[in-house]
């Protein structure tokens, strides 16, 4: 019988995701008006500058798995990459909302590298971190508490930079935008450090492979592995439309409100406080909603609520644009069901690496986790190329009134094309996921034998031929602890 996690373990680990979503934050949120409207960079150089680091990130992102799968100290896998990344990644990100006075070409080739760099050393610390999650414990209760804590800790992060971000600005640096995002991420850079010292002082890895927990992993493994693993497939793809919907939605939001409904300051700040709160309570609540209704509800619903929050914030834009009340209902709904995807995420990405270990006895957590990191960024490279040539097809025109057609596209990139991809996330888990509450506790059954050598409770000597291929999580799970 493994051992429980504290809650001081849990708590721990919830807060390096704090500091480390506050970077996140501040760079996917900002970093793109910054450069466009306070730097005054040209918007198509931005989205090529955006989408290049993201795909060098996602490349980048594969091998740092390998890395980390094949590392052996006594620290474990996971806590020195964090430790290394975390340190390095804070001291780009002050570099790069440095408040230098250089010539735009110079500029260009300055913040060009600085950003290129920030992904770089931010995969550093966020594979190993999200790669811990499996590797801290087997229990399925216990896991559904360690993935929905560390998402609050993140949600609270994304609730102080949105909704604070713009006032927390102006107070650092009065009129001078540069010298206010620059000493706000010199604060958000403290708060990193702070946070992920936290996590690697007091959180320990317990789960380890049942077989093959000394092979080495190279690319020829990993490709194995991925192909093998039929499942990852699936869960890649679901990551991939989500995060599409979810990074162009919010790197959309500052231009949306300013130019859309012409109040930036103030609904901007509503949407995200609001969006932060109903996330937390999501999260907060997932574990509860989960051991009662099942993950194929929740998983329904993290679809249909922010296609159906998208949808009152486009018919608030027309008949109520400055209603801070229609945009807060609107992000209620949205981000309930963003909350309630962000755990879901790291919950079955964790069973698909269970079930590979169930399939090719080695677990391979970082190589898994690192290529649901390698989607998001390809996401990001997307949701970057969509944000910025939009821009300038829809014929944006920075600090001005824009035209009709301006708005119009506005519209379509931060409302339409978000919720038409959370439906696609819904056909492509009912179409393909089949590690249900059924087929998962027969995988943990098999497992546990392995393990220990004999008949597992609850193993009824079902093997993979036996699995239901509907199973999608039709079953209620049993009780067990919950936030």
């Amino acid at each position: 019988m493994q051992e429980k996690l504290s809650w001081k373990s849990k708590i721990s680990f919830g807060i390096g995701a704090f500091g480390k979503d506050m970077v996140y934050a501040i760079v996917s949120t900002f970093f793109m008006k910054y450069l466009t409207d306070y730097r005054l960079a040209d918007p198509v150089f931005v989205a090529v500058l955006f989408a290049a680091a993201r795909i060098w990130d996602a490349v980048n992102d594969t091998f740092m798995g390998i890395i980390v799968d094949n590392t052996r100290s006594k620290w474990g896998k996971f806590r020195p990459w964090i430790l290394v990344g975390t340190l390095i990644n804070a001291a780009v990100l002050i570099a790069m909302y440095a408040d230098v006075d250089l010539s735009p070409t110079r500029y260009a080739v300055y913040v060009g590298i600085m950003y290129v760099l920030w992904g770089m050393t931010y995969t550093l610390m966020d594979i190993p971190y999200w790669s811990m999650v499996p590797a801290l414990t087997s229990d399925e209760n216990e896991r559904n508490q360690i993935s929905a804590i560390p998402r609050f800790f993140a949600s609270m992060a994304w609730l102080i930079v949105g909704s604070g971000g713009l006032y927390i600005v102006k107070y650092f640096g009065g009129e001078s935008k540069t010298l206010g995002f620059s000493r706000f991420a010199i604060a958000v850079a403290v708060i990193f450090v702070v946070s992920s010292l936290v996590t690697v002082f007091n959180v320990r890895e317990k789960v380890v492979a049942t077989s093959g927990s000394g092979e080495k992993t190279d690319l020829k493994k990993m490709i194995k592995v991925l192909f093998k693993n039929d499942q990852v497939l699936v869960v890649l793809l679901i990551a991939l439309f989500f995060n599409v919907a979810y990074q162009l939605s919010n790197s959309f939001a500052l231009y949306y409100f300013e130019y859309v409904c012409g109040v930036e300051d103030e609904l901007f700040s509503v949407y995200t406080l609001v969006a932060g709160f109903a996330q937390m309570g999501a999260l907060l609540g997932y574990p509860i909603l989960g051991k009662k209704v099942g993950k194929k509800l929740l998983f329904i619903l993290a679809c249909l609520l922010p296609a159906a929050g998208f949808a009152l914030l486009f018919a608030a834009g027309y008949f109520a644009p400055t209603s801070a009340v229609w945009v807060a209902l609107s992000s209620v709904v949205v981000n309930i069901g963003i909350g309630f995807m962000l755990v879901i995420l790291t919950v079955i990405l964790s069973e698909v690496v269970d079930y590979g270990e169930y399939k090719m006895g080695s677990r391979n957590e970082s190589v898994l986790f690192s290529t649901q990191t390698f989607v998001v960024k390809f996401a990001g490279a997307f949701s970057a190329l969509v944000s910025g040539i939009g821009l300038k097809v829809i014929g944006y025109q920075a600090n001005q009134v824009q035209s009709a057609t301006t708005v119009a596209g506005m519209r379509t990139i931060m409302i339409a094309v978000p919720a038409a991809l959370m439906l696609v996330c819904l056909a492509v888990y009912l179409k393909g996921y089949r590690l249900g509450d059924k087929n998962y506790r027969r995988i943990l059954a098999e497992l546990d034998v392995r393990k220990h050598g004999e008949k597992a409770e609850g193993d009824d000597g079902t093997r993979m031929a036996d699995f239901d291929k509907t199973d999608t999580g039709t079953e209620k799970p049993d009780d067990g602890g919950q936030i």
